[in-house]
């Protein structure tokens, strides 16, 4: 009889951690090796942990939503199945050592309960400041007396403590330090409940207005990729100097080609040619030509990469963006970049990514002209130091300069808006950049095979 510990696998090198969304077995199931045992989900892509060997299901060390680091132990299985006890609770429960009351102890506490006596005071209204039933019995719950509830700023009527104020207020609270983990005198507990029934009002002005619903609102809960995501691009905008450049590109001759060879190229190859991989090629000449382009900041030193690894934004079945990785990009031909743009496509669309797939990349490419616009300007995927966003193609008149003189032609053309971090990336380099995939674009060869 022997026990497995089932350990959160390595799932990417910057991978460093996952939180468990579900367990598809219980306690006390029997389990086949490489049975998926539970679902975790990374940053952005969800997968599934199997198990290595065979057996019985016996512990089950953390809970849904928990967040576990890449090679703790999740859970542990029995591989001996017909001798298992299965225990009838899912994970050890902490044993509390016995308590020595001192005289400092005994003083420390006489204090606590006369500040729990001072916060269980009932909560009243004044001529000033009126308190719904439903804030009076937040604050009874959650401990706010009454000289910390005078202090939160009401954005009710005639400012007015609505019940989106004190859960306000309640974050902000938790989000203040805890004092250190030392003894410290009676006196000096008293002075820091009096500064923490304060500073909350200081730190709550740095925080975005409260907004409220009104009747007939949705109030809609963010998802957790949603979650994640906005919280990655605040960072990103706290984290780099944004600036951008734009270009105008010529692709009536890559929109011809395409027209002329995409057929043929479905018959043979089983899928579709997009203009998605001929963009993609592009991009990646173009780092080739401006390696600095190509780099990472790390405090005050730049990393050069050594590998062209280009990130395509592509949507998620529930409305997300996910950035999977096309992993050498400048050593791909066309036919072998169109493999892979739809591959990873595909795999997007239907949520069958792995973590590795959207892991290393170095420069990131996302097409807003999918949704209609004719330019963006995308914020930076960290540690990335650019993006680039295509714009919609459009059928419009424009100037077309010959040997023979200037005429007005109908042409294909589009927008390319480069964002870039102007710490380590200045604006010739920035422009010099996306000029260099507009010319790429431009010189397309019409009589190219694919």
């Amino acid at each position: 009889m022997a026990k497995f510990e089932l350990k959160l696998p390595k799932m990417g090198e910057s991978v460093a951690e996952a939180t468990i969304t579900s367990w598809l077995k219980n306690v006390g199931d029997t389990i086949e090796a490489d049975e998926a045992v539970l679902e975790i989900a990374t940053d952005k892509v969800d997968s599934e942990v199997p198990s290595e060997v065979d057996g019985v299901l016996t512990e089950i060390l953390f809970n849904v939503d928990d967040v576990v680091k890449v090679g703790q132990v999740i859970a542990v299985i029995e591989t001996d199945a017909s001798a298992v006890d299965v225990p009838s609770v899912t994970a050890q429960q902490p044993i509390s050592a016995p308590v020595v009351e001192t005289p400092e102890v005994a003083h420390v506490a006489q204090t606590v309960e006369a500040a729990k006596a001072v916060v269980a005071a009932p909560v009243v209204s004044t001529d000033d400041r009126f308190y719904s039933p439903l804030v009076k019995n937040i604050a009874k719950q959650e401990g706010i007396s009454q000289v910390e509830l005078d202090q939160i700023s009401g954005t009710g009527k005639d400012g007015r403590v609505t019940k989106n104020d004190v859960l306000e207020y309640l974050e902000n609270r938790k989000a203040t330090p805890a004092v250190a983990d030392k003894a410290v005198p009676a006196e000096s507990v008293k002075q820091e409940a009096i500064a923490q029934t304060v500073t909350p009002k200081v730190a709550e002005k740095s925080k975005p207005v409260a907004v409220t619903a009104s009747n007939g609102d949705e109030i809609i809960e963010m998802t957790r990729m949603g979650k994640l995501i906005a919280q990655h691009m605040v960072d990103s905008v706290q984290t780099s100097a944004h600036v951008q450049s734009f270009v105008e590109a010529d692709v009536t001759n890559i929109w011809n080609w395409r027209n002329k060879v995409k057929n043929d190229f479905a018959k043979r190859e089983g899928e579709a040619l997009t203009f998605t991989p001929i963009f993609m090629e592009a991009v990646a000449k173009a780092l080739r030509d401006f390696p600095m382009m190509n780099i990472s900041v790390q405090d005050d030193k730049i990393i050069k990469r050594k590998n062209i690894n280009l990130g395509m934004a592509a949507a998620l079945p529930d409305g997300n963006l996910i950035v999977p990785v096309i992993k050498d990009a400048d050593q791909l031909n066309l036919l072998g970049m169109t493999k892979h743009v739809n591959d990873l496509a595909n795999r997007a669309r239907l949520g069958q990514l792995k973590p590795d797939d959207i892991q290393g990349g170095t420069y990131t490419v996302t097409n807003v002209g999918t949704f209609g616009s004719i330019m963006g300007t995308p914020i930076i995927n960290q540690p990335q130091v650019g993006i680039l966003a295509l714009g919609a193609i459009r059928k419009v008149p424009a100037v077309v300069e010959t040997p023979q003189g200037d005429f007005i032609g109908i042409r294909y053309r589009m927008f390319l808006s480069h964002s870039y971090d102007h710490r380590v990336v200045n604006g010739a380099l920035g422009g010099q950049f996306v000029k260099a995939v507009k010319d790429y674009l431009e010189s397309w060869d019409m009589n190219r095979e694919i």
